[in-house]
């Protein structure tokens, strides 16, 4: 296995070494592997197939249409689902040295005009379906020009009234007289520069703009390619968002830079992921654990094992149903990885042991340096010895999993986000001697005696829940302006038979006087599906520490548990819009499984 894994990081650092010589950016590895198949199949959408050439072509008219629109190190913000012109619009901005910041289509009104303006946008190019969304923060984004995606042609004006009745520019109309040629611009920008933004909830606050450079994308899509085995022969089912570093990067890159044929979807459909793969004929595909468990909950069909597939990669499988899931959809390979949008602490399972995310090599560690350190677990803080190096972990006990940052390095450097405050929170001093940095995941994983990872929780204010980041402090965030209260506290609590933690919120409320639904109401209003608290604890008083802060590890420890707890607990219905109380037959399904959330 160690073997194996240096053959391969070594020819993945020989290929980051000739990039970097010959100053490779990803539309210049575009560029390159239209070149070699310009005819061959780079996206199949819906009833739509794009080749190499016809990417390439529209991301020289993308650049075209907006030279001198923008400069290099401008940021761009990107809102559309999926689509084939999501990327060749990122690409062709891209070109001329501008920073396409890709939104979460998800995200409304505080989150999104936030997303907008703290990476410092000067212009938004919208789909169409998604103008509405803009409309409802028109206030906080008026001085940007806006584009929109999709419209079409019609009577070829350039200028189009909007859904929401405001003006736009037509890109559609722009693009069909722009020329499919080079840009000047293009020679001005480096393998080192910014490519885009992806956005990351990170450890608290609102969601921040991760970096990534053009050897950070490279490295990310062709180290994964590279691992997991896969070539330009192979068809990758690719159905997760294209905001998501999952999707966006390492999906679509393997596309851009070898050739790999990407079949794409508007969004994930459970009914559609094995009759898909079977009629593209897939050889490979992308999940997250969610997808995992969505899939095993169906009933078995035919369709099941009529694909092939050789390998699913992805990050999230729980170890409890990994075997059951490969087994009952016949997959010869599952490679799970485990990493971060911005970090440089990355690692792979390339040899399927079950619930392992990856591996550190317990015989060459220093190819690799990433390792687990102690932390404090109420405070979050690395522990350290007399000297005031971090104490490493030994097999079996849980740490924070870091990796060393080598500036200028494509492989260890970490770049961090637009917000330079919040980058210095993820970096760490002192871990193999004094005088070093690492990145700082966020993450507790176990080592066991071969150096298999094992993931164990999420430290600080952050957890996951159907696929995404939710950060705590963003929530607690709209629940204060919600209850006119800053004694909210929110956290993740573990499901039975779910992957990651949904949210929970406990609330301040000493008379009784709450009215739950019309929290309800805001909570579906500003957050995305996935940051919703799914259970409500009002509390007649909050526990505080020695330093003020609320007790957020007891509150988390007692979670829902209706028999143990006094308070009232409610759950989230979205379809009513209301918060009900949590009675024992719900508790009951809750705990079997049988509740679908």
């Amino acid at each position: 296995r160690d073997l194996r894994g240096l053959v391969r990081y070594l020819r993945l650092q020989k290929r980051m070494k000739a990039a970097r010589r010959t100053n490779l950016t990803v539309p210049g590895s575009l560029d390159l592997t239209a070149a070699k198949f310009p005819h061959k199949v780079a996206f199949y959408f819906e009833d739509q197939t794009w080749t190499f050439k016809q990417v390439q072509e529209y991301s020289l008219r993308v650049a075209n249409v907006f030279r001198g629109k923008v400069k290099k190190g401008d940021a761009v913000a990107l809102l559309m689902e999926n689509r084939v012109e999501y990327m060749a619009i990122w690409l062709g901005l891209a070109r001329l040295g501008a920073v396409p910041a890709l939104l979460n289509y998800q995200l409304r009104l505080t989150s999104l005009s936030h997303c907008i303006t703290s990476a410092s946008c000067t212009l938004i190019i919208c789909a169409v379906e998604l103008q509405q969304v803009l409309h409802d923060i028109s206030c906080d984004i008026s001085a940007l020009p806006i584009y929109v995606s999709g419209a079409g042609k019609g009577d070829d004006s350039k200028i189009i009234t909007t859904t929401a009745g405001g003006s736009a520019h037509n890109l559609d109309t722009l693009l069909s007289s722009s020329p499919a040629i080079h840009v000047p611009e293009e020679q001005d920008v480096k393998f080192t520069d910014k490519l885009i933004y992806i956005y990351t909830s990170g450890t608290t606050g609102m969601p921040k703009a991760a970096v990534i450079t053009h050897s950070r994308y490279m490295f990310a899509c062709i180290g994964m390619l590279y691992m997991v085995g896969l070539t330009h022969r192979d068809v990758l089912y690719q159905p997760l968002p294209l905001y998501h570093t999952s999707g966006g990067n390492i999906g679509v890159g393997m596309a851009l830079c070898d050739g790999v044929t990407i079949v794409l979807r508007k969004k994930f459909s459970v009914t559609n992921y094995f009759p898909d793969c079977q009629r593209y004929g897939c050889t490979a595909g992308q999940y997250i654990g969610e997808i995992c468990r969505y899939l095993l909950n169906t009933p078995e069909r035919d369709v099941d094992k009529k694909h092939k597939l050789d390998v699913l990669f992805g990050n999230g499988l729980r170890p409890q149903i990994w075997k059951q899931f490969q087994d009952r959809f016949n997959i010869p390979r599952i490679t799970e990885f485990y990493g971060s949008t911005e970090g440089n602490a990355n690692i792979i399972n390339m040899d399927g042991r079950v619930g392992a995310v990856g591996f550190v090599s317990v015989l060459m560690p220093f190819v690799y340096p990433c390792t687990l350190v102690r932390v404090d677990a109420d405070t979050g803080n690395p522990l350290r010895n007399s000297k005031g190096i971090c104490i490493r972990c030994g097999p079996g006990e849980p740490g924070e999993f870091v990796g060393k940052i080598i500036a200028n390095d494509p492989v260890r450097d970490f770049k961090g986000y637009a917000d330079k405050k919040a980058t210095n929170k993820k970096i760490i001093h002192d871990v193999w001697k004094k005088g070093d940095s690492a990145f700082r995941s966020g993450d507790l994983l176990v080592m066991d005696e071969e150096g298999y990872m094992f993931f164990k929780d999420r430290t600080g204010d952050t957890f996951r829940w159907k696929g995404e980041n939710v950060s705590t402090g963003e929530v607690e965030s709209h629940l204060s302006g919600l209850v006119k209260s800053t004694d909210v506290c929110v956290y993740g609590v573990e499901v039975p038979h779910t992957e990651g933690r949904a949210g929970m919120a406990a609330v301040l409320d000493p008379e009784g006087s709450l009215d739950v639904n019309e929290i309800a109401t805001g909570v579906i209003t500003l957050l995305p599906v996935y940051a919703r608290p799914l259970f409500l604890r009002t509390v007649k008083h909050m526990e505080i520490t020695g330093t003020y802060k609320l007790r957020k590890m007891d509150l988390q420890k007692e979670g829902y548990d209706i028999k143990a707890i006094k308070d009232p607990v409610y759950i989230l219905d979205s379809k009513s819009r209301t918060y009900n109380l949590l009675k024992s037959d719900v508790y009951d399904r809750l705990m079997d499984g049988s509740l679908r959330l």
